[in-house]
């Protein structure tokens, strides 16, 4: 017996996908399921997903609150969204860039990452280039990409157990190095 299960969630995704001529596969892959789990989830074939990390991620890709989702359970720990993605956010809001949009400027094998970095739960990359094309995607300047590197710099230094003021000189000569690197660069 093929049973439908009526959900609110499953017609929300549903018409986000249709409004947006999202395709399945794509959507699959942005927020890290398979096309047939999607296809369930649309079809009301199964119970709308209950996990936490799947729909913060269809609520990242949305620009909605996960909470809009009758199955979605508070965690019982804090997200903790750090200055640099806010910024990344902020940004994007200001300039009226949809995150859908945003996502389908990265490859597709990247739009996992950049769904789990705008929810907060990986931060920002490390990787120069790979922020620097977040930022340039978004329009941001050089100058604003060389602070969110640098202070995702410092916080990977501290949390690797560098105390960052008494090392202060050291971090401010490899800041001026990489900065005129940077500078180079362009």
């Amino acid at each position: 017996m093929n049973q439908k299960i009526s959900t609110k969630s499953s017609k929300i995704l549903s018409d986000f996908l249709d409004k947006n001529n999202l395709h399945k596969k794509d959507f699959a892959q942005m927020i890290g399921v398979t096309l047939s789990y999607v296809y369930n989830l649309i079809d009301n074939s199964i119970p709308f997903s209950t996990r936490s990390t799947t729909l913060e991620r269809i609520a990242t890709v949305m620009e909605v609150e996960p909470e809009i989702f009758e199955e979605y359970r508070l965690p019982q720990e804090p997200i903790i969204i750090d200055d640099t993605v806010l910024k990344i956010k902020n940004e994007l809001q200001n300039r009226n860039i949809k995150t859908l949009d945003f996502l389908k400027s990265f490859p597709r094998n990247k739009r996992l990452d950049i769904v789990d970095i705008l929810r907060g739960a990986i931060p920002i990359p490390l990787d120069y280039n790979e922020l620097s094309f977040m930022g340039n995607t978004i329009g941001i300047s050089q100058e604003e990409i060389f602070e969110i590197w640098e202070s995702r710099f410092k916080q990977a230094l501290e949390i690797s157990g560098m105390n960052i003021y008494s090392n202060s000189k050291l971090i401010n000569s490899m800041l001026d190095c990489a900065r005129e690197f940077v500078s180079e660069d362009k």
